[in-house]
């Protein structure tokens, strides 16, 4: 039995604590919470069952002394990088695996994320320890999927990996209208529209898959769209008024020997209406009734493998019909899943490459509770 500790119940953390309870090989032996208001409540509580016996702490000293074999790191890190990965590494030195799905840039090597990476492999080294990062996308559909369906192939001329979704029910409104821009005026700054942004945030990604395939990406090319809406609407997080950002379109390109090699397409929408010229999500489960016409939170992950032969393999994914909620279920529990893998491999970072298949060994049995659903649990969730 791998014992397991939980650091950050929010949106994606509490799916993990969840999946870590349900595990028939992990035992659940701490948890770290960020919000004060939630200390001393039993973990079980927080995620939608019966009380399991641990409570929760607002200090790491008390997972980080006590004996984890592993550390589940899922406390917020598009913010404030640096600091998560302190803290991962401050986990690793002291003898604790971690999975996590915090800091993206940790899904790759390479110069361009060793400010975030150097420090994770000393940490590694210090500790004799292993540290995986994944998650949906970042994470399984733009890695593993890919990956392994590359291995379907004679030859490959290039690979795209879509993102088709509608933001309106993400659970996280900052994330949504002041990092992506949503609501706001065209003329206004949106963060993930500035320069830059996308080959920090994404290009980690397109140099796993390439590292994987054995090419080396020379440049990388951001491209961003930004449409309004002519009517107003509301949806599950916030309203999105007349005349304001309701659609985006992030495309980032990775390049070697000046050919386009692999690509990272992120399609976001508010409103299913929005954008319908860009591509669409072939959806095989009806969307959940949020109750707000148009807003469904339904999307895809789209793998094209062009090439001999030439690959198209949509994933979808829904949680009582909420693709949201299904998306973001898999890619918890795809991090959860991979202990047993990070803690039998050589100490180090790791990527997807490195790992076995991670499968859903021992899972096959009846569902119990809620669904771990922060919009539904807890004291609001989605703060950690």
């Amino acid at each position: 039995m791998t014992k397991v500790a939980v650091w950050g119940p929010g949106s994606m953390g509490v799916i993990a604590l969840r999946c870590v309870i349900d595990h028939p090989d992990l035992e659940l032996v701490g948890l770290v919470v960020n919000n004060p208001d939630k200390a001393g409540m039993d973990a079980g509580t927080l995620c939608g069952i019966d009380p399991v016996g641990v409570m929760a702490t607002t200090d790491p000293d008390d997972i980080l002394s006590g004996g984890a074999d592993v550390v589940v790191y899922a406390a917020t890190g598009n913010l404030r990088p640096f600091e998560a990965v302190d803290d991962m590494a401050r986990a690793l030195r002291a003898g604790k695996n971690v999975v996590s799905c915090s800091v993206i840039q940790l899904v790759a090597r390479g110069e361009a994320t060793a400010m975030f990476t150097d420090p994770i492999e000393q940490a590694c080294w210090e500790g004799g320890t292993s540290c995986f990062t994944s998650g949906i996308a970042p994470g399984y559909a733009f890695d593993v999927l890919p990956l392994t369906l590359s291995g379907l192939s004679r030859t490959i001329e290039s690979i795209r990996l879509t993102e088709m979704f509608n933001y309106g029910t993400y659970p996280d409104p900052n994330a949504v209208y002041n990092l992506l821009g949503f609501g706001l005026p065209p003329e206004a700054d949106a963060f993930a529209a500035t320069p830059g942004v996308l080959t920090y945030g994404w290009g980690p990604i397109i140099t796993a898959v390439a590292d994987a395939l054995g090419i080396t990406i020379d440049r990388m090319e951001e491209s961003v769209q930004r449409l309004p809406t002519e009517h107003g609407f509301d949806a599950p997080n916030g309203r999105v008024e007349a005349g304001t950002i309701a659609a985006m379109r992030s495309v980032l390109t990775g390049y070697s020997d000046g050919e386009p090699k692999v690509t990272v397409d992120y399609v976001t929408r508010m409103h299913d209406g929005i954008a319908p010229d860009w591509p669409q999500p072939v959806i095989g489960i009806s969307p959940k009734d949020h109750g707000t016409p148009g807003v469904s939170g339904q999307g895809t992950y789209r793998i094209e493998i062009e090439g001999s032969p030439s690959i198209r393999c949509e994933l979808e994914m829904a949680d009582g019909n909420d693709h949201d909620l299904g998306a973001r279920m898999a890619g918890s529990a795809f991090v959860v899943n991979a202990i047993p893998a990070v803690v039998a491999a050589k100490p180090g970072l790791l990527v997807a490459a490195d790992l076995p298949l991670v499968t859903g060994a021992g899972l096959v049995k009846p569902d119990y509770g809620v669904a771990p659903d922060s919009r539904l649990i807890g004291l609001n969730a989605h703060r950690s």
